[in-house]
């Protein structure tokens, strides 16, 4: 297998859950990626947002878990904007069923294998 590629994951806190679903995925030793998870539950300081943009600039691309929450989530909101600006890919995951929130720029698709696959082969 070819080398692991470095996978940003932003979320909203409130989906700290999916987040541990897709870290689990991660795990598996057949996953063609690693994660990189900066959540915290602190406000958003500069040391922070330099942290995040370092580690961003660092990945491959940026997985954004996409929900209802995402639309309130100021940390997430600031990390989507900062991978624009350092012209990461991205892409957005639907991470409920039945929630189909769209986010503005992030081109988003149902969470499954092939996808996250189809995603991380085109880094």
């Amino acid at each position: 297998m070819a080398d692991k590629k470095v996978i940003f994951v932003a979320f909203a806190i409130e989906d700290e859950r999916q987040r541990d679903l897709l870290k689990g995925q991660s795990l598996s030793t057949d996953s063609p990626f690693e994660y990189i998870d900066m959540s915290v539950k602190e406000a958003y300081d500069s040391e922070w947002k330099e942290r995040v943009r370092t580690r961003i600039r660092r990945s491959d691309g940026v997985i954004v878990l996409v929900s209802q929450n995402s639309l309130t989530s100021n940390g997430q909101k600031w990390e989507i904007a900062c991978a624009q600006e350092e012209k990461k890919k991205l892409l957005g995951i639907w991470i409920y069923k039945d929630d189909r929130t769209n986010l503005s720029g992030v081109n988003t698709v149902a969470w499954t294998w092939p996808a996250l696959e189809k995603f991380i082969n085109s880094l």
